[in-house]
């Protein structure tokens, strides 16, 4: 059995500096803030190439948050790729704004064209997706950027083409803690204070609540335990994106034909090994049945997503395709005799 992901084997490689991290933390007493939780936005903000990071509850709230400080708010316009998690436009709703679907182009990314034609005189920001590893190039359209790195920690050069960079750490990514974590990275002190309050009730000293760009804060902070799994994981991030890129080209070399890479922008950090097939279904039931696991990043496009009925969207036939044929494969906890292995599957299978 080769399973899509193995958190198991992934605590393994590294499970006596997290268990020590944590045990330290719940012999502390201190399970909110601390020392642990500042090393773990201070790895954060060098991974992405930022000055700083705030550590908040989930890669969601980050994305909302960022939102907030950067003052967008109600009936605003937030122009976001129609290929991505569900989560990229349910932040915008989340504060009463409105996602502006987009299209993206043949290597899954926001598409600079369609964004552009998507942008109007009530946009205020744009949430490019650095999906599956892969880095999106900057498009300026003169508003702020919000990159969305949920997927692409370890990226070369790094993910931080706007005013703020966002990061999940959920537990399947790359970089995962132990439950829900994430990260605001940026280089403004100001833009940074201002999440660090939203994440906080709006606390700007003890017993003083206000309101940062208009938004009341809420509690979304990252805590010392999923900080201190995260501490424990950074050691071996490096070594963990390297082998990935090693086994992606092991991949690339091994693939049959009727079995076609998504394209990857240089220095991706494939968080996800991703193809493109027809007959997809077909194809995840013959793997499954050779005991290979598999996962599909998306099923459908956000223009398919009944909680943005309504929502502005322009044409995006390339979305609607990639949902009907891309399919990943098993990387994240592999070893090249797995992926071997997946390839000789494949290659035996009639087209």
């Amino acid at each position: 059995m080769i399973p899509f992901v193995d958190p198991g084997r992934r605590h393994a490689e590294v499970a006596e500096a997290v268990e020590g991290r944590v045990l330290e933390v719940l012999r502390s007493g201190r399970w909110i803030g601390g020392p642990v939780v500042a090393e773990a936005e201070g790895l954060a903000a060098r991974w992405l190439g930022r000055r700083g990071a705030v550590g908040v509850a989930s890669g969601t709230d980050a994305l909302i948050l960022a939102l907030q400080a950067l003052g967008v708010g109600a009936g605003d316009e937030v122009i976001v790729p129609a290929f991505t998690f569900f989560a990229t436009a349910g932040a915008v709703l989340a504060i009463g704004a409105v996602p502006v679907l987009a299209d993206v182009g043949e290597d899954a990314l926001l598409d600079g064209a369609s964004a552009a034609d998507a942008a109007s005189p009530r946009t205020r920001a744009m949430i490019p997706v650095h999906l599956f590893g892969s880095r999106w190039e900057p498009v300026d359209l003169g508003v702020p950027i919000v990159d969305d790195a949920a997927q692409a920690i370890g990226a070369e050069p790094t993910p931080c083409t706007g005013a703020l960079t966002v990061l999940s750490a959920y537990p399947t990514k790359t970089w995962g803690a132990a439950g829900d974590a994430g990260f605001v990275a940026g280089d403004d002190e100001e833009l940074l204070a201002r999440v660090r309050s939203l994440s906080s009730h709006g606390a700007r000293s003890p017993g003083h609540h206000g309101r940062e760009m208009g938004h009341a804060g809420r509690a979304s902070r990252l805590d010392a335990v999923q900080a201190a799994v995260l501490v424990g994981h950074a050691q071996v991030l490096r070594e963990r994106i390297d082998r990935r890129r090693a086994l992606a080209a092991r991949y690339d070399e091994g693939l049959p034909d009727r079995v076609r890479p998504l394209r990857r922008s240089p220095g991706c950090a494939v968080h996800q090994y991703v193809v493109r097939v027809e007959g997809r279904d077909e194809l995840v039931a013959a793997l499954a049945r050779a005991g290979v696991g598999t996962a599909v990043y998306y099923p459908r496009p956000l223009t398919a997503q009944p909680a943005l009925d309504g929502c502005p969207r322009r044409p995006t036939p390339v979305a609607e395709r990639l949902a009907e044929e891309v399919l990943a494969l098993p990387i994240a906890d592999c070893g090249p005799a797995d992926v071997d292995r997946v390839c000789e599957v494949l290659a035996e299978l009639r087209p």
